[in-house]
């Protein structure tokens, strides 16, 4: 396993395990200068949205460093104000990334009018757009309803996902369905990176808290972007790839969890 470690999606495409995530980094030098930090430190992957505003400056930062096309992997999302007109909404990302094509396209959230929307996406698909399509922040519940009419199943569910918030009848779910589970807010936004077991497990490995927990998704085959506009982290959190959890310390982690949900519950979202 290495930094250009992928796994395969449902369709054949190949994703990295690991990426870069820009929600919250500010439109401007901030993304540009994170993306550019990423790309020059060996990440091929960059996870980006509509609502964080910052597409176009992560298209610039892919262009500045002239990375082939073929060699990076691109997600953004639709936001939920966007689909009374799916394509519109799409092609607006598109021509903000400066690309011919994404990665991957995520309905970002359960809104009611997700199967609508699911039909736009795959003529997208279809018309080679997006080579790959998917969902977000959808629950067993969700993804239940969604599969019964979907001609093309999601290749991915991207949702929050922490040793502190193990879902693991979600992950169990999705790997039965063949959809592959990617975690967002993967280092519970800092507010765990004190908690003693993990503590422990750092310094037995010589390892910062961060990396610890950015190893434990990657050896669960679990996709992990985690967010960082410093340049030094964004270093950090990819030299992961010189040591190993064992059994033991992939079970103490798993046994951490605490339900601690630190963003939006899609349990709220409609069926």
């Amino acid at each position: 396993m290495n930094i250009s470690s992928t796994i395969k999606l449902n369709n054949g495409v190949e994703m990295p395990l690991l990426g870069l995530g820009v929600w919250q980094a500010k439109d401007g030098d901030e993304t540009v200068d994170a993306v550019k930090a990423a790309l020059k430190t060996g990440y091929n992957h960059i996870d980006t949205a509509a609502i964080y505003g910052n597409e176009r400056s992560v298209g610039k930062a892919i262009k500045a460093m002239g990375v082939p096309r073929k060699d990076i992997f691109v997600t953004t999302k639709i936001w939920n104000d966007d689909h009374g007109d799916p394509e519109a909404a799409f092609n607006t990302s598109l021509e903000k990334l400066g690309l011919e094509y994404v990665d991957l396209y995520l309905i970002h959230w359960p809104v009611k009018e997700r199967k609508e929307t699911w039909q736009v996406m795959e003529k997208l698909y279809k018309e080679g757009k997006a080579r790959a399509i998917g969902v977000s922040n959808f629950t067993i519940e969700h993804l239940t309803d969604f599969l019964k009419d979907c001609e093309i199943k999601p290749a991915v569910n991207q949702v929050e996902f922490t040793p502190y918030l193990n879902q693991k009848e979600l992950l169990a779910f999705c790997r039965e369905n063949d959809i592959q589970l990617e975690a967002y807010s993967p280092l519970v936004r800092g507010q765990k990176l004190d908690d003693p077991p993990l503590v422990a497990l750092a310094e037995r490995h010589g390892k910062t808290p961060a990396q610890i927990l950015i190893r434990w998704y990657l050896q669960q085959n679990i996709v992990v972007i985690p967010k960082s506009s410093n340049a030094k982290r964004i270093q950090e959190n990819a030299n992961v790839f010189d040591f190993e959890l064992t059994d033991e310390d992939m079970k103490n982690l798993g046994s951490l969890n605490e339900n601690l949900r630190l963003c939006w519950d899609p349990a709220t979202a409609p069926l």
